[in-house]
C-alpha cells in the first residue's frame, strides 16, 4: 500500500507521540532531591544530575531526600557500593514517612570485611512497627559495577527487585490482621552511615577508619508515583506499577533468588518467635 505524503506525516506524528507517551522520565539529582545532611560529603558529580556520591568518615555520614512525598509509587536507582573493607557501614535506599508512628520500606546494604559479601537487608514498617526482615547475599559483587534496585509500592503489594529480578513480594494482608503501609505519604531517602555496633556480624566486625572516607555512588535516579500535596495524592494515568504484581516468570525468578541467596527470613525464625512464627508472612 502506497501512502500519500499527508498520510505518512500523520503516521510520523502518531509514532512520535506514542514514543513520547511511553518514555520513562529520567530523574535529576539537581532537581528532584536535596542533600540534607553530611556537610559537603554528598555531591552531585555531573552537570545533568545523573550521578551522585555519598561519603562517610569518622565525623559524619551523608544522605539525600526527595523534594516530593508520595502515597504509592515506583522508585529505582542504580548503586555502586563501598568497595574493600566496608565493615560497619550501611548504605541505604528507602521510603519513609515522618513522625513516631512512621511507615518505611527499606533497602539497606550492610558492609563487610574484604572478601566477604554484603548483606542486603529488607524490611517493611507500618505505624512504627517493623520486625519483618528478610536478608540476602547477592549473586554479584555490588562494588564492581552499578546495579539497579527498585521498590514498587501499590495498594496490593510491595515488590523489591534487583536488576529486574524480584527478590521479595510483601502482599497487603490487612484482611488477615497484618498492617500495610497505605495512609502515610513517604519521601525517598538514601544515606551512607556508620553502624558498627550491629551492621557486620552483629557488631563483631568494627569499622576500620584508616580506610575512610568510604564512598558509594548513585546514578539514574527515577521515581514515578502518586505525588502528595495539599492533603491528597495525584496519580499518573494508567501507571502500570499501580496494579503491578509478580507474574509467573517473576515468581520463578523470586523462588530462585530466595532459595539460593536468602540468608534470613523472619517467617522461619523460631528462636526469635518462641510462641510461634507469624501466621501470615510475606
Amino acid at each position: 500500500m502506497k501512502l500519500s505524503c499527508g498520510t505518512r506525516f500523520t503516521f510520523l506524528v502518531l509514532f512520535l507521540f506514542a514514543a513520547q507517551s511511553v518514555a520513562v522520565y529520567a530523574g535529576s539529582f539537581h532537581k528532584d532531591v536535596q542533600i540534607h545532611w553530611g556537610d559537603g560529603r554528598g555531591k552531585v558529580r555531573d552537570r545533568d544530575g545523573k550521578l551522585l556520591s555519598l561519603s562517610l568518615d569518622k565525623s559524619s555520614g551523608s544522605g539525600f531526600q526527595s523534594h516530593q512525598e508520595f502515597l504509592y509509587g515506583k522508585a529505582e536507582v542504580q548503586m555502586k557500593l563501598v568497595p574493600g573493607n566496608s565493615a560497619g557501614t550501611v548504605t541505604t535506599f528507602y521510603l519513609k514517612s515522618p513522625g513516631t508512628t512512621w511507615d518505611e520500606i527499606d533497602f539497606e546494604f550492610l558492609g563487610n570485611i574484604s572478601g566477604h559479601p554484603y548483606t542486603l537487608h529488607t524490611n517493611v514498617y507500618t505505624r512504627g512497627s517493623g520486625d519483618k526482615e528478610q536478608q540476602f547475599h547477592l549473586w554479584f559483587d555490588p562494588t564492581k559495577n552499578f546495579h539497579t534496585y527498585c521498590i514498587t509500592w501499590n495498594p496490593q503489594r510491595i515488590i523489591f527487585t534487583v536488576d529486574g529480578i524480584p527478590i521479595r513480594e510483601f502482599k497487603n494482608s490487612e484482611s488477615m490482621g497484618v498492617p500495610f503501609p497505605k495512609k502515610q505519604p513517604m519521601r525517598l531517602y538514601a544515606s551512607l552511615w556508620e553502624a558498627e555496633h550491629w551492621a557486620t556480624r552483629g557488631g563483631l566486625e568494627k569499622t576500620d577508619w584508616s580506610k575512610a572516607p568510604f564512598t558509594a555512588f548513585y546514578r539514574n535516579y527515577n521515581v514515578e508515583g502518586c505525588v502528595w500535596a495539599n492533603g491528597k495524592s495525584s496519580c499518573p494515568a494508567n501507571a502500570q506499577w499501580f496494579t503491578q504484581k509478580v507474574d509467573l516468570e517473576g515468581e520463578k525468578k523470586m523462588k530462585w533468588a530466595q532459595s539460593k541467596y536468602m540468608i534470613y527470613n523472619y517467617c522461619t525464625d523460631k528462636r526469635r518467635f518462641p510462641q510461634g512464627v507469624p501466621a501470615v508472612c510475606t
